[in-house]
Protein backbone atom coordinates (compact mmCIF):
# COMPACT_ATOMS: atom_id res chain seq x y z
CA UNK A 1 0.00 0.00 0.00
CA UNK A 2 1.13 3.52 -0.74
CA UNK A 3 1.34 6.61 1.42
CA UNK A 4 -0.42 9.78 0.35
CA UNK A 5 -0.62 13.41 1.37
CA UNK A 6 -3.61 14.54 3.48
CA UNK A 7 -6.79 14.88 1.46
CA UNK A 8 -8.20 18.31 0.58
CA UNK A 9 -11.94 18.26 1.25
CA UNK A 10 -14.45 19.31 -1.39
CA UNK A 11 -15.18 23.01 -0.93
CA UNK A 12 -18.91 22.27 -0.47
CA UNK A 13 -18.03 20.98 3.02
CA UNK A 14 -16.26 24.07 4.33
CA UNK A 15 -16.57 27.84 4.01
CA UNK A 16 -13.82 30.41 3.79
CA UNK A 17 -13.95 33.18 6.39
CA UNK A 18 -11.95 36.37 6.84
CA UNK A 19 -8.31 36.32 7.83
CA UNK A 20 -7.55 32.86 6.49
CA UNK A 21 -10.07 31.16 8.80
CA UNK A 22 -12.42 28.47 7.54
CA UNK A 23 -15.65 26.97 8.88
CA UNK A 24 -15.92 23.18 8.74
CA UNK A 25 -19.38 22.03 7.60
CA UNK A 26 -19.04 18.30 8.29
CA UNK A 27 -20.80 18.24 11.66
CA UNK A 28 -22.89 20.49 13.86
CA UNK A 29 -19.96 21.72 15.88
CA UNK A 30 -19.30 23.91 12.80
CA UNK A 31 -15.74 24.53 13.99
CA UNK A 32 -14.16 27.79 12.88
CA UNK A 33 -10.49 27.04 12.33
CA UNK A 34 -7.48 29.30 12.15
CA UNK A 35 -4.54 28.33 9.96
CA UNK A 36 -3.01 25.09 11.29
CA UNK A 37 -5.88 24.40 13.69
CA UNK A 38 -7.91 21.17 13.84
CA UNK A 39 -11.53 20.83 14.89
CA UNK A 40 -12.85 19.07 17.98
CA UNK A 41 -12.56 15.80 16.05
CA UNK A 42 -8.76 16.27 15.74
CA UNK A 43 -8.78 15.03 12.14
CA UNK A 44 -10.07 17.94 10.05
CA UNK A 45 -7.58 20.79 9.75
CA UNK A 46 -7.17 24.22 8.20
CA UNK A 47 -4.13 24.07 5.96
CA UNK A 48 -3.51 27.23 3.92
CA UNK A 49 -7.21 28.12 3.92
CA UNK A 50 -8.41 24.68 2.84
CA UNK A 51 -10.05 21.93 4.88
CA UNK A 52 -7.83 18.87 4.97
CA UNK A 53 -9.10 15.49 6.18
CA UNK A 54 -6.13 13.88 7.92
CA UNK A 55 -7.69 10.39 8.09
CA UNK A 56 -8.65 10.08 4.44
CA UNK A 57 -7.46 6.58 3.49
CA UNK A 58 -6.12 5.94 7.00
CA UNK A 59 -8.14 2.95 8.18
CA UNK A 60 -7.75 2.13 11.88
CA UNK A 61 -9.98 -0.95 11.95
CA UNK A 62 -11.59 -3.16 9.31
CA UNK A 63 -13.84 -6.22 9.76
CA UNK A 64 -16.54 -8.32 8.16
CA UNK A 65 -19.64 -8.16 10.37
CA UNK A 66 -23.24 -9.37 10.20
CA UNK A 67 -25.41 -6.41 9.29
CA UNK A 68 -27.39 -7.21 12.46
CA UNK A 69 -24.36 -6.15 14.52
CA UNK A 70 -24.63 -2.50 13.39
CA UNK A 71 -27.49 -2.97 14.51
CA UNK A 72 -29.72 -2.87 11.43
CA UNK A 73 -32.59 -5.37 11.53
CA UNK A 74 -34.71 -4.13 8.63
CA UNK A 75 -31.86 -3.86 6.16
CA UNK A 76 -30.73 -6.89 4.10
CA UNK A 77 -31.10 -9.35 7.00
CA UNK A 78 -28.66 -12.25 7.05
CA UNK A 79 -26.03 -10.46 4.94
CA UNK A 80 -22.61 -9.13 5.87
CA UNK A 81 -21.04 -5.69 5.87
CA UNK A 82 -17.44 -4.67 5.38
CA UNK A 83 -17.07 -2.36 8.38
CA UNK A 84 -14.39 0.29 8.73
CA UNK A 85 -13.40 3.21 10.93
CA UNK A 86 -10.59 5.68 11.47
CA UNK A 87 -9.30 7.48 14.54
CA UNK A 88 -11.06 10.53 15.97
CA UNK A 89 -14.55 11.55 17.06
CA UNK A 90 -16.65 14.67 17.54
CA UNK A 91 -17.96 13.49 20.92
CA UNK A 92 -16.22 12.60 24.17
CA UNK A 93 -18.40 9.84 25.62
CA UNK A 94 -16.96 8.57 28.90
CA UNK A 95 -18.52 5.15 28.24
CA UNK A 96 -17.18 4.70 24.69
CA UNK A 97 -16.50 1.06 23.82
CA UNK A 98 -14.16 2.00 20.95
CA UNK A 99 -12.25 4.68 22.84
CA UNK A 100 -8.86 3.34 21.73
CA UNK A 101 -9.54 4.71 18.25
CA UNK A 102 -12.32 7.26 18.76
CA UNK A 103 -10.43 9.28 21.38
CA UNK A 104 -7.06 8.97 19.64
CA UNK A 105 -5.93 12.38 18.43
CA UNK A 106 -2.88 11.30 16.43
CA UNK A 107 -3.12 9.61 13.04
CA UNK A 108 -0.80 6.64 13.45
CA UNK A 109 -1.63 4.80 10.23
CA UNK A 110 1.09 5.04 7.59
CA UNK A 111 -0.50 3.03 4.79
CA UNK A 112 -3.02 4.63 2.46
CA UNK A 113 -6.09 2.53 1.59
CA UNK A 114 -7.73 3.93 -1.53
CA UNK A 115 -11.53 3.83 -1.95
CA UNK A 116 -11.08 1.30 -4.78
CA UNK A 117 -9.26 -1.04 -2.39
CA UNK A 118 -12.11 -0.92 0.13
CA UNK A 119 -14.62 -1.77 -2.59
CA UNK A 120 -12.42 -4.60 -3.85
CA UNK A 121 -12.30 -6.08 -0.35
CA UNK A 122 -16.07 -5.88 0.01
CA UNK A 123 -16.49 -7.72 -3.29
CA UNK A 124 -13.82 -10.28 -2.40
CA UNK A 125 -15.57 -11.20 0.85
CA UNK A 126 -19.04 -11.07 -0.75
CA UNK A 127 -20.30 -8.34 1.55
CA UNK A 128 -23.52 -6.68 0.41
CA UNK A 129 -22.84 -3.45 2.28
CA UNK A 130 -20.02 -1.18 3.40
CA UNK A 131 -20.56 0.17 6.91
CA UNK A 132 -18.86 3.31 8.20
CA UNK A 133 -18.67 2.70 11.92
CA UNK A 134 -16.52 2.11 15.04
CA UNK A 135 -15.73 5.82 15.38
CA UNK A 136 -17.93 8.68 14.15
CA UNK A 137 -18.09 8.43 10.31
CA UNK A 138 -19.18 12.04 9.85
CA UNK A 139 -15.64 13.18 10.59
CA UNK A 140 -14.34 11.08 7.67
CA UNK A 141 -17.32 11.71 5.38
CA UNK A 142 -15.07 12.81 2.48
CA UNK A 143 -13.48 9.34 2.51
CA UNK A 144 -16.74 7.47 3.12
CA UNK A 145 -18.40 9.42 0.32
CA UNK A 146 -15.74 8.48 -2.23
CA UNK A 147 -15.90 4.82 -1.19
CA UNK A 148 -19.69 4.80 -1.32
CA UNK A 149 -19.86 6.32 -4.80
CA UNK A 150 -17.54 3.62 -6.13
CA UNK A 151 -19.32 0.89 -4.18
CA UNK A 152 -22.66 1.78 -5.73
CA UNK A 153 -21.22 1.11 -9.18
CA UNK A 154 -21.00 -2.55 -8.13
CA UNK A 155 -24.43 -2.73 -6.49
CA UNK A 156 -23.09 -2.43 -2.96
CA UNK A 157 -25.05 -0.48 -0.37
CA UNK A 158 -23.63 1.89 2.24
CA UNK A 159 -24.64 2.55 5.84
CA UNK A 160 -23.64 4.95 8.62
CA UNK A 161 -23.48 4.00 12.30
CA UNK A 162 -23.48 7.44 13.80
CA UNK A 163 -23.99 9.65 16.84
CA UNK A 164 -26.33 11.86 14.85
CA UNK A 165 -24.61 15.24 14.89
CA UNK A 166 -24.01 15.35 11.14
CA UNK A 167 -24.38 18.77 9.65
CA UNK A 168 -27.45 19.48 7.56
CA UNK A 169 -25.07 19.90 4.62
CA UNK A 170 -23.80 16.34 4.97
CA UNK A 171 -27.24 14.79 5.45
CA UNK A 172 -28.60 16.58 2.40
CA UNK A 173 -25.63 15.21 0.41
CA UNK A 174 -26.34 11.60 1.43
CA UNK A 175 -29.26 10.62 -0.87
CA UNK A 176 -27.97 8.39 -3.63
CA UNK A 177 -24.75 7.81 -1.67
CA UNK A 178 -25.69 6.48 1.80
CA UNK A 179 -28.63 4.09 2.00
CA UNK A 180 -29.28 3.76 5.71
CA UNK A 181 -28.18 4.87 9.15
CA UNK A 182 -28.35 3.57 12.66
CA UNK A 183 -28.33 6.64 14.87
CA UNK A 184 -27.46 6.72 18.58
CA UNK A 185 -30.02 8.69 20.59
CA UNK A 186 -28.03 8.83 23.81
CA UNK A 187 -30.35 10.82 26.06
CA UNK A 188 -33.25 13.26 25.86
CA UNK A 189 -31.26 15.94 27.67
CA UNK A 190 -29.51 18.92 26.11
CA UNK A 191 -27.46 19.58 29.24
CA UNK A 192 -26.22 15.98 29.26
CA UNK A 193 -25.08 16.23 25.65
CA UNK A 194 -23.22 19.48 26.25
CA UNK A 195 -21.82 18.65 29.69
CA UNK A 196 -20.93 14.97 29.38
CA UNK A 197 -20.62 14.33 25.65
CA UNK A 198 -19.21 17.76 24.73
CA UNK A 199 -21.57 17.99 21.78
CA UNK A 200 -24.70 19.85 20.68
CA UNK A 201 -28.08 18.17 21.20
CA UNK A 202 -29.01 18.04 17.53
CA UNK A 203 -29.71 14.33 17.11
CA UNK A 204 -33.45 15.05 16.78
CA UNK A 205 -32.93 17.42 13.85
CA UNK A 206 -30.54 14.97 12.17
CA UNK A 207 -32.95 12.06 12.51
CA UNK A 208 -35.85 14.02 11.07
CA UNK A 209 -33.74 15.28 8.18
CA UNK A 210 -32.46 11.78 7.41
CA UNK A 211 -36.04 10.58 7.17
CA UNK A 212 -36.99 13.54 4.99
CA UNK A 213 -34.22 12.90 2.47
CA UNK A 214 -35.17 9.23 2.19
CA UNK A 215 -32.61 7.29 4.22
CA UNK A 216 -33.70 4.13 5.99
CA UNK A 217 -33.26 4.96 9.69
CA UNK A 218 -33.02 2.81 12.82
CA UNK A 219 -32.36 4.22 16.30
CA UNK A 220 -30.26 2.84 19.15
CA UNK A 221 -30.27 3.91 22.79
CA UNK A 222 -27.68 2.62 25.23
CA UNK A 223 -29.51 2.32 28.55
CA UNK A 224 -27.15 3.58 31.29
CA UNK A 225 -28.16 3.09 34.94
CA UNK A 226 -28.75 6.39 36.67
CA UNK A 227 -28.52 8.47 33.50
CA UNK A 228 -31.27 7.62 31.02
CA UNK A 229 -33.06 4.61 32.50
CA UNK A 230 -35.96 6.29 34.30
CA UNK A 231 -39.37 5.74 32.66
CA UNK A 232 -40.05 9.45 32.08
CA UNK A 233 -36.80 9.82 30.16
CA UNK A 234 -37.31 6.71 28.06
CA UNK A 235 -40.86 7.77 27.23
CA UNK A 236 -39.57 11.07 25.83
CA UNK A 237 -37.32 9.21 23.40
CA UNK A 238 -40.02 6.69 22.48
CA UNK A 239 -42.59 9.44 21.91
CA UNK A 240 -40.17 11.40 19.76
CA UNK A 241 -39.49 8.37 17.57
CA UNK A 242 -43.19 7.56 17.23
CA UNK A 243 -44.37 11.12 16.59
CA UNK A 244 -41.50 12.58 14.54
CA UNK A 245 -39.96 9.57 12.76
CA UNK A 246 -42.92 7.22 12.57
CA UNK A 247 -44.07 4.20 14.54
CA UNK A 248 -42.45 1.90 11.95
CA UNK A 249 -38.95 3.13 12.91
CA UNK A 250 -37.02 0.34 14.69
CA UNK A 251 -35.68 1.16 18.16
CA UNK A 252 -32.78 -0.90 19.52
CA UNK A 253 -32.29 -0.95 23.29
CA UNK A 254 -28.72 -1.80 24.25
CA UNK A 255 -27.15 -2.71 27.58
CA UNK A 256 -24.36 -0.61 29.04
CA UNK A 257 -21.29 -2.30 30.45
CA UNK A 258 -18.52 -0.52 32.39
CA UNK A 259 -15.77 0.74 30.06
CA UNK A 260 -13.28 3.55 29.44
CA UNK A 261 -13.90 6.29 32.04
CA UNK A 262 -17.22 4.97 33.28
CA UNK A 263 -16.29 1.90 35.29
CA UNK A 264 -18.09 2.99 38.44
CA UNK A 265 -21.56 1.92 37.29
CA UNK A 266 -23.14 -1.48 37.10
CA UNK A 267 -24.04 -3.07 33.81
CA UNK A 268 -27.63 -2.54 32.69
CA UNK A 269 -30.05 -5.01 34.20
CA UNK A 270 -32.19 -6.98 31.76
CA UNK A 271 -35.22 -5.73 33.69
CA UNK A 272 -34.31 -2.14 32.72
CA UNK A 273 -34.21 -3.12 29.05
CA UNK A 274 -37.54 -4.89 29.36
CA UNK A 275 -39.03 -1.81 31.04
CA UNK A 276 -37.84 0.33 28.10
CA UNK A 277 -39.30 -2.25 25.71
CA UNK A 278 -42.72 -1.99 27.34
CA UNK A 279 -42.57 1.82 27.28
CA UNK A 280 -41.76 1.73 23.55
CA UNK A 281 -44.75 -0.49 22.79
CA UNK A 282 -47.06 1.78 24.80
CA UNK A 283 -45.80 4.73 22.73
CA UNK A 284 -46.92 2.89 19.61
CA UNK A 285 -43.59 1.68 18.26
CA UNK A 286 -44.05 -1.44 16.14
CA UNK A 287 -40.49 -2.73 15.98
CA UNK A 288 -38.53 -2.74 19.25
CA UNK A 289 -35.47 -4.87 19.93
CA UNK A 290 -33.32 -5.66 22.97
CA UNK A 291 -29.66 -6.17 22.13
CA UNK A 292 -26.24 -7.22 23.44
CA UNK A 293 -27.36 -9.21 26.48
CA UNK A 294 -26.20 -12.63 25.37
CA UNK A 295 -27.83 -15.00 22.92
CA UNK A 296 -31.28 -13.49 23.17
CA UNK A 297 -34.06 -13.99 20.67
CA UNK A 298 -35.05 -10.83 18.80
CA UNK A 299 -38.01 -11.41 16.59
CA UNK A 300 -39.61 -9.14 14.01
CA UNK A 301 -43.38 -9.56 14.21
CA UNK A 302 -45.95 -8.46 11.67
CA UNK A 303 -47.61 -5.37 13.18
CA UNK A 304 -50.97 -6.45 11.73
CA UNK A 305 -51.35 -10.22 12.27
CA UNK A 306 -48.52 -10.51 14.84
CA UNK A 307 -46.97 -13.58 13.23
CA UNK A 308 -43.21 -14.05 13.64
CA UNK A 309 -41.47 -12.96 10.43
CA UNK A 310 -37.74 -12.82 11.21
CA UNK A 311 -36.39 -14.86 14.09
CA UNK A 312 -32.92 -14.03 15.34
CA UNK A 313 -30.63 -15.53 17.95
CA UNK A 314 -27.88 -13.04 18.70
CA UNK A 315 -26.70 -11.94 15.24
CA UNK A 316 -27.86 -15.15 13.57
CA UNK A 317 -30.99 -15.31 11.42
CA UNK A 318 -32.95 -18.45 12.31
CA UNK A 319 -35.74 -17.83 9.81
CA UNK A 320 -36.82 -15.02 7.49
CA UNK A 321 -40.35 -15.28 6.10
CA UNK A 322 -40.69 -11.78 4.65
CA UNK A 323 -41.65 -12.11 0.98
CA UNK A 324 -41.04 -9.20 -1.39
CA UNK A 325 -41.16 -6.86 1.60
CA UNK A 326 -44.51 -8.18 2.83
CA UNK A 327 -45.87 -10.49 5.49
CA UNK A 328 -46.65 -13.82 3.79
CA UNK A 329 -49.67 -14.39 6.06
CA UNK A 330 -51.67 -11.15 5.75
CA UNK A 331 -49.65 -9.33 3.02
CA UNK A 332 -48.98 -6.27 5.20
CA UNK A 333 -46.04 -4.26 3.89
CA UNK A 334 -43.11 -4.49 6.31
CA UNK A 335 -40.96 -1.33 6.24
CA UNK A 336 -37.28 -1.77 5.47
CA UNK A 337 -34.80 -2.49 2.69
CA UNK A 338 -35.02 -6.18 1.88
CA UNK A 339 -33.05 -6.56 -1.37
Amino acid sequence: METQSPHIVNSKFYRKLKGGKIKCLLCRHYCELNEGQTGVCSVNKNETGQLVNLVYGKVATLNIDPIEKKPLYHFLPGTTALSLGTVGCNMQCSFCQNWQISQEKTVLQKDFVAPDQIVDLALKYKAKTIAYTYNEPTIFYPYARDIALKARQYGLKNVFVTNGIESAEVVKDMPGIIDAANVDFKAYDENYYRRELKAPFTVRETLQLMKQVGLWVEVTTLIIPGINDVPEHLKKIADFIAQKLGTETPWHLSAFHPDYKMKDRNATAVSSLEQAYDIALKSGLKFVYIGNVGMRKNTTFCPHCHKALIERLGYQILSDKITDGHCPYCHTKIPGIWN
